[in-house]
């Protein structure tokens, strides 16, 4: 049998997903990686809110596109994770791509010092 939360509950839940991604000190962060994030490819920074309100246990990233100006190392993207404002991992296993992912980029070809900017981003609850 499969669980089913109510929207208002989902929403709730989002919210506080953002809130952990604010909390701290300092700039929260999304890094995009290899698979297992064994090499971080791009560091880039998110605004506070990360996320606006969740509407049906969907929260948007805000301010995109974001970019890093300068990429760290040169591979294809797998995957992303989120760091809180005190840099703990607060969401891992996000899927990046071109479309269809929870992180939209521009490209997931990416070469070291190259932009690399983040055209969208949504998170779901489940």
């Amino acid at each position: 049998m499969t669980v089913t939360y109510n929207t208002t509950l989902k929403n709730t839940r989002m919210d506080a997903v953002d809130d952990a991604i604010n909390s701290g000190v300092g700039t929260a962060v999304l890094e995009i990686g290899t698979a297992g994030m064994g090499t971080v490819l791009a560091t880039i920074d998110l605004p506070n809110p990360a996320f606006g309100a969740s509407a049906s246990g969907v929260i948007t990233l805000q301010g995109v596109p974001l970019s890093d100006t300068s990429a760290d190392a040169t591979d294809t993207a797998a995957e992303a994770r989120i760091k809180d404002r005190d840099g703990t991992a607060v969401i891992t296993g996000l899927t990046v791509g071109t479309s269809g992912t929870d992180i939209i980029l521009d490209s997931v070809s990416i070469t070291s010092g190259q932009t690399v900017t983040i055209d969208s981003g949504t998170l779901t609850h489940g």
